[in-house]
């Protein structure tokens, strides 16, 4: 693409050309990335930051959080070493802090699905440059938030106490107890999003294996790209099992943080005893994990230089989230206030009396209103929503008001309870100050080393929105993109449209070979026998018509190599659809008899347990368990489902041999004819896929 801007031009109008229109011409579509000109292009733009030394703001970034990292660390083993009496939490508060921290990362976590699942599931586009960060995002905000249920029970080598083991005097878990809800919950969420996580990231591990220039670069993503290699046998697979775990994602989005909210809302304290609480903080971890992605986000688009493919869209978007979700957490605010008033308890009045009005803390409730409520109401207004800068200033509002939201519900209400003579205030030591540094230490020290090593952003899927990946794409002069009357652009991503200039066309030519291609590539340990034929192709259309046309040749044992799953090619090479579902459902069924057997055992044979009146085989309660391990097994039989079908890992293929081959994650398509095939003749095969366009044709030794 051009990188000059675009001049003014006299573009004819309808009624120039002789045909009125009552109505004006609409502006053109504009393409969710802009400049790369090439697939080739994007992948150096993202796999160069993985390859080359780290900009110089990257070392004292990292030292500052590896600091506040270590100084975490240090509070950590302070306080397990001496007890929980170095923390400011007393009675009444006993929970202060260390909930406080846990239930705010928690709800970090939540945009990563959100973006990833959610928006995959309703085809939302856009999300493909955004989602891999805000996927990192939630495996780290997670870790952070399970840095506490360990270290807050005072005897850190009893933690294993959390999990459903017997203890030294055969006593189980209450399965009936919403705190062990909550391990289960929050373990399968974090599990399950890793899995996403890393399904996604396979594509683009193989694409840093193939750009590597060191072998020990080359065997560590090579080992963990697990030997894909992009054939459409393993995309349709993929597309498949990366459907399932969005739609498995998507459920825990809702019950984590509903099931965090149990913690409190099944309890009668006052400020907490409330059915508001479960949709109430899913729509609050919305709007803080939200923030906390345009929070990192915007610095990381600036410093690398992302504007053209992380636009003023995405940020206009992802305001437009956090304005919808901060007008839900705002209408909780009154409802909490209202009904409070209107259920005439004095208990519940007097919480909500000490907390806006006459209370210790009513300046934090305040800080609570102006940052999730007030603030979020100037994304009304486009500059706002569009200027990065003070997007960053908005959001960084947000995160504090939702860390003050957490503080207010837990500390506001619990240190004024039912009795006035136990009334008393919290007061944070220096090891509740230096413990919560510590975590924000750990999440930002993670997510520089993932910025560091990993591509912040999904190759794969940000090549298949590329108008150049669109067979039915028009491409033509940016007659719209253009400025007013005024000399202003419509949009901030017209002004990139004048500077990049119209989206390329798929390319025509190949890249030449860096030495000319036999006809016959032996491999190391080959048989001396083919294993079939190959040729490269320019672009996904070229290759896809190649393919139909072989396969009304005949035929049968065809298979593509892309960069990125491309639509129509699994029917052009005759397969059917995948059967992966099949062992994500037998896994469902696996969990589901699992959490079954294993609670109605334990709590009505094994250990016996009354909780509240109930009979021992009361089943209500034990359904969070049913869905998280139906959710949690069904997840690992999908991604081992995924290895097992598509024949991973392998770490050696006879392609690997072809000189271009190692395009194939790049910006390389290539079309095979295995030996196997009835048809397959060795001088008639090559001939046939030279007649068909292909390139560097060649027939591969077994």
């Amino acid at each position: 693409m051009s990188s000059n801007a675009v001049t003014h031009t006299e573009t004819p109008t309808q009624e120039a050309l002789g045909h009125p229109s009552p109505f004006p011409e609409p502006l053109p579509r504009i393409p969710l990335v802009w400049g790369p000109d090439t697939y080739e292009t994007l992948t150096h733009q993202i796999s160069s930051i993985t390859e080359q030394s780290p900009p110089g703001w990257w070392w004292p970034a990292f030292l500052i959080a590896s600091g506040l990292l270590t100084g975490g660390l240090l509070a950590a083993t302070y306080l397990i070493s001496t007890g929980v009496g170095v923390w400011g939490s007393n009675n009444p508060v006993n929970w202060a802090f260390d909930i406080t921290n846990f239930v705010f990362w928690i709800g970090i976590g939540h945009a990563g699905t959100l973006i990833s699942a959610i928006l995959f599931l309703f085809r939302q586009k856009w999300r493909t440059s955004i989602n891999r960060f805000s996927e990192a995002m939630t495996i780290f905000a997670v870790l952070c938030a399970a840095v506490y249920p360990g270290i807050h029970v005072g005897r850190f080598w009893y933690a294993w106490f959390m999990f459903p083991l017997p203890n030294a005097n055969h006593i189980f878990q209450n399965f009936r107890s919403a705190l062990l809800w909550d391990l289960f919950a929050v373990s399968t969420y974090f599990t399950i999003s890793l899995i996403f996580w890393y399904v996604g990231l396979i594509p683009d591990l193989a694409t840093l294996r193939d750009r590597a220039k060191s072998r020990r670069r080359q065997v560590l993503f090579g080992l963990l790209s697990l030997g894909w290699r992009g054939s459409t046998r393993h995309w349709r697979h993929y597309e498949v099992a990366y459907l399932m775990l969005a739609g498995l994602s998507t459920p825990l989005v809702l019950s984590v943080h509903s099931v965090v909210s149990f913690d409190f809302a099944t309890s009668i304290l006052p400020g907490w005893h409330t059915t508001i609480f479960p949709p109430y903080f899913v729509a609050g971890a919305i709007f803080g994990g939200f923030a906390m992605v345009l929070q990192c986000l915007i610095p990381a688009r600036a410093a690398y230089k992302l504007h053209n493919l992380i636009t003023t869209k995405h940020i206009d978007v992802m305001c437009k989230f956090l304005l919808a979700t901060g007008s839900l957490v705002g209408y909780a605010y009154g409802m909490e206030l209202f009904i409070a008033w209107y259920s005439g308890n004095p208990y519940e009045w007097q919480t909500f009396v000490n907390r806006a009005w006459t209370g210790d803390y009513t300046w934090a409730y305040w800080v609570m209103i102006s940052c999730n409520l007030l603030l979020p109401q100037l994304f009304w207004v486009r500059w706002c929503r569009q200027t990065p800068w003070f997007v960053l200033l908005i959001v960084t509002c947000i995160n504090v008001g939702m860390w003050y939201e957490r503080f207010v519900i837990i500390v506001q209400s619990l240190h004024h309870d039912f009795l006035p003579a136990s009334w008393g205030r919290y007061y944070p030591t220096w090891v509740d100050w230096l413990q919560m540094l510590g975590d924000f230490g750990l999440f930002f020290t993670l997510t520089l080393l993932f910025i560091r090593f990993l591509p912040m952003i999904a190759l794969a899927e940000v090549k298949s929105v590329l108008p150049m990946a669109n067979p039915h794409y028009r491409f033509g002069p940016p007659q719209q993109y253009l400025r007013d009357e005024a000399g202003r652009y419509p949009t901030a991503d017209h002004a990139l449209a004048a500077r990049y200039g119209p989206p390329a066309p798929p390319r025509t030519t190949i890249p030449p070979a860096e030495e000319p291609v036999p006809a016959f590539l032996p491999t190391p340990e080959g048989s001396g026998q083919p294993w079939g034929a190959v040729a490269e192709f320019a672009n996904a259309q070229q290759l896809l018509q190649a393919a139909q046309t072989a396969r009304q040749h005949g035929y049968t044992h065809l298979d593509a190599w892309t960069p990125f799953y491309v639509h129509g090619m699994k029917e052009a090479i005759g397969r059917q659809r995948s059967r992966l579902p099949l062992f994500t459902l037998a896994g469902a069924l696996t969990g589901l008899a699992t959490a079954v057997s294993l609670q109605f055992y334990l709590m009505t044979y094994y250990y016996p347990t009354i909780v509240g009146g109930k009979e021992y085989r009361s089943w209500e309660a034990f359904v969070p368990v049913f869905f998280e391990m139906t959710v949690l097994f069904a997840g690992f039989f999908t991604l081992f489902a995924l290895i097992g079908l598509c024949g991973l890992p392998r770490l050696f293929h006879p392609l690997d041999a072809h000189p271009t081959f190692h395009r194939v994650t790049q910006d390389g398509f290539f079309l095979t004819i295995e030996a196997t095939d009835p048809k397959f003749d060795v001088d008639h095969t090559r001939e046939f896929l030279q007649s068909l366009g292909g390139h560097h044709v060649a027939v591969i030794e077994r």
